[in-house]
């Protein structure tokens, strides 16, 4: 690998480690908030939930849904809760209680040190609904909404910026399918309407579900056309899995999510040239995961329950991989890929996991986006590449060496994020960062461990946890390494010269 200060992909928008919390199972209920829990604050929020959600510093995190906001009345959450009505969820055929919403998730993702992106329901409900969500939320005073909101205890407005036009509404499963053409139109009124109460607020509008939908790219082609000049992003969803037990096929998914980031760079680049505009959309892939263990399981959960343990996937090894996989792959469209949100956060295909009045555990997925977000701030590089190659049922010329480089200028740090996608032996490497003078080695993490399968469970939390690496050196501005076989690296490196005052980290 040969690593050049000058080779600069683009800037990383903090809020491409965002997250998402979806009334779904155990998201919410026994996720983030039980009041009963012995950690549990005055808010009724799981503090050892927070600590853990602090600890990955998450700067945005997705509320209320995915398909759980298409059929959801905001009114609903908000207000006494003696007062708050159950509802059935059709989405996943549940009951909603409602003693959580809009108010209660601003007060946590406040304790958890993020933002809120919020998104409104455009399959049952609308233009209305949306403006005045925006004016409840974020207008000062004076007006029915604002002034509903002091009268709930909320005197300051809650000023978020960044909201979701819908969720995945090219999807026939969505409550309030739409064709692109309805889609289109309701968004572009919708977020007109929303700017008019609001002016400073970002939009998103609705991408395909996935880049297999029969709509695909179309749907992106043509909901563009009507939102062009009103939202900011256009949203990615994708979802990955090991269903037939293809190991080698599974790692090399992470090109499936790169092919996707480009054929939706093209289309937003097409109606940019189409209509004239100097306007750049950037991209919001507010859904990305590994998810497919828990699918059986989900089959069994009796329907009209609440909170029931859905979608709880228990991660392995090679899961992490693959996360890690698609992190590197994200940070490589960081001039592109402004947001981006881990789905989800706790219990549902989550990397924080709970037990309803017992522990809170890291799965092993926690980890690389635990590096991630912690090491990959500041400016992504474009590293030359060297590795071998292997072809599987799905995929050609597949690296075993993912790798990408953050380097971060103010705090003269560089972290080269590194999978090792080899089932069988270690790979040497060698970076030549001869350009990145007084740098050395301060840190190299692994993640790995012998069985490909290997979990975290909350009986034994630490079985798949990172452990450091000693055989890291640098001589002449080269690192040698060795990276072992299916293994998740972080080699952080720090200008080590004294600097005008500017602490060594």
């Amino acid at each position: 690998m040969v690593i050049e200060k000058d080779f600069q992909i683009g800037t990383v928008d903090d809020r491409l480690y965002g997250s998402f919390i979806e009334h779904l199972g155990r998201a919410v209920y026994g996720g983030i908030y039980e009041p009963d829990h012995p950690t549990a604050d005055h808010n009724g929020f799981r503090t050892d939930v927070l600590e853990l959600v602090r600890a990955l510093k998450v700067p945005i995190v997705r509320y209320p849904g995915g398909n759980f906001v298409s059929g959801y009345n905001w009114e609903d959450g908000v207000g006494p809760r003696d007062e708050r009505k159950r509802r059935l969820e059709l989405a996943w055929r549940t009951v909603e209680t409602n003693l959580f919403g809009t108010n209660e998730f601003v007060d946590w993702a406040k304790a958890a040190n993020a933002d809120v992106m919020m998104a409104v329901n455009l399959g049952t409900r609308g233009v209305d609904a949306a403006r005045n969500l925006v004016e409840y939320c974020n207008h000062p005073a004076g007006s029915a909404y604002s002034d509903l909101r002091i009268a709930h205890g909320y005197q300051k407005p809650h000023s978020i910026k960044t909201w979701c036009l819908g969720n995945e509404m090219d999807g026939p499963w969505q409550i309030g399918h739409k064709a692109a053409i309805e889609y289109g139109r309701m968004a572009c009124e919708a977020a007109k309407a929303m700017k008019w109460v609001d002016s400073s607020i970002e939009l998103v509008a609705c991408g395909s579900s996935n880049r297999h939908m029969p709509t695909f790219p179309d749907w992106e082609a043509t909901v563009l056309d009507h939102t062009y000049d009103h939202v900011q992003y256009i949203s990615l969803h994708s979802y990955y899995g090991n269903r037939d037990g293809d190991t080698s096929n599974y790692l090399a998914q992470s090109m499936d999510m790169d092919e996707f980031i480009r054929s939706v760079i093209a289309v937003c680049d097409y109606v940019k040239a189409k209509k004239r505009s100097k306007k750049t959309m950037y991209l919001s892939f507010d859904e990305w995961n590994v998810w497919f263990h828990s699918n059986q399981a989900d089959e069994q959960i009796e329907p009209w329950s609440i909170a029931p343990p859905q979608l709880e996937d228990v991660y392995t090894l090679e899961d992490a991989l693959v996360v890690g996989c698609l992190l590197i792959t994200l940070l490589k469209y960081a001039h592109r890929v402004k947001m981006a949100c881990l789905a989800q956060l706790v219990n549902v295909i989550a990397p924080i996991m709970t037990v309803n009045g017992g522990d809170a555990w890291r799965q092993t997925i926690y980890y690389p986006y635990l590096h991630a977000s912690v090491y990959g701030r500041g400016v992504v590089l474009n590293p030359l590449v060297s590795s071998p190659k292997y072809d599987t049922k799905d995929f050609t010329d597949v690296p075993m060496l993912e790798t990408t480089v953050v380097w971060n200028e103010a705090e003269r740090a560089l972290t080269i994020f590194a999978v090792n996608r080899d089932e069988s032996d270690a790979l040497s490497l060698t970076c030549d960062l001869r350009n990145f003078e007084g740098y050395d080695v301060i840190e190299h993490l692994v993640l790995t461990h012998e069985d490909a399968k290997a979990t975290n469970t909350a009986t034994n939390p630490q079985h798949v946890v990172p452990q450091k690496s000693h055989n890291t050196t640098i001589s002449g501005g080269i690192v040698t390494t060795s990276l072992p076989k299916l293994s998740w690296n972080v080699i952080r490196l720090v200008d080590m010269r004294p600097s005008q005052g500017i602490p060594i980290q």
